[in-house]
């Protein structure tokens, strides 16, 4: 199987080599690879099934996951036309953060890592995404990638959005695993196994499941 794509500009044309590299896996050539990723995502983060409300959202967060950190979109690169393999190399350099969205407008939206204290200017990928952006209360651990024909920056669809009242405690935890000197990975993977405890147990604030205490020391 081999996808083909021609000049990769638009946001539609992003998007949809972004899900032609996860057909790859999903149902694909490469399917055993993606099923190893997922194990290894999971075992980061924490286990989740179909039965799951938050399945889907997670699903999309393993997809960001596997082709960046994981190295998906390298692996997927000679079953790509040209166009998608563009894409491909830039989406394996996603620079993952801990996003506030502080301004939405038509056109994209102005993140601020907390993690990296960097601040983007992305532009949306589609409505969908625009009206996530626009209404998001909380932060939220998203992969953000840059154009492979221009300046633009877009945020894969597998941003990963932790609730409002997370934000402080979640702060909390990244000024910790700073000072313990814990990579990008090891700090968000954390987040993210402390989302899931919120959401999993019930009457449970997310001051009790954002702990410091439940953040590993760098080994």
């Amino acid at each position: 199987m081999r996808v083909e794509a021609q000049d990769i500009t638009t946001p539609g044309e992003v998007a949809s080599a972004y899900d032609a590299i996860v057909a790859l896996g999903d149902a694909g050539e490469l399917a055993a690879h993606a099923a190893r990723m997922r194990a290894e995502f999971q075992r980061r983060t924490g286990m989740f099934g179909p039965e799951d409300a938050w399945f889907e959202n997670r699903a999309r967060a393993f997809w960001d996951d596997a082709l960046s950190s994981q190295g998906f979109a390298e692996l997927a690169t000679p079953r790509l036309g040209d166009g998608v393999r563009a894409v491909a190399a830039c989406i394996a350099r996603a620079h993952r953060g801990f996003f506030l969205v502080e301004e939405v407008d038509e056109r994209g939206a102005h993140l601020v890592d907390a993690w990296s204290g960097a601040e983007l200017l992305v532009r949306h990928l589609d409505e969908t995404q625009a009206l996530v952006l626009e209404h998001a209360e909380g932060p939220m651990d998203a992969r953000v990638t840059r154009s492979p024909s221009g300046p633009d920056l877009w945020v894969l669809p597998g941003a990963y959005h932790h609730p409002a009242d997370a934000l402080e405690p979640a702060i909390d935890v990244l000024v910790a695993a700073r000072e313990r000197g814990l990579t990008t990975q090891q700090a968000l993977d954390a987040l993210l196994r402390m989302e899931l405890v919120f959401r999993t147990s019930s009457r449970v604030k997310a001051g009790f499941a954002y702990r410091v205490s439940q953040l590993a020391r760098k080994h």
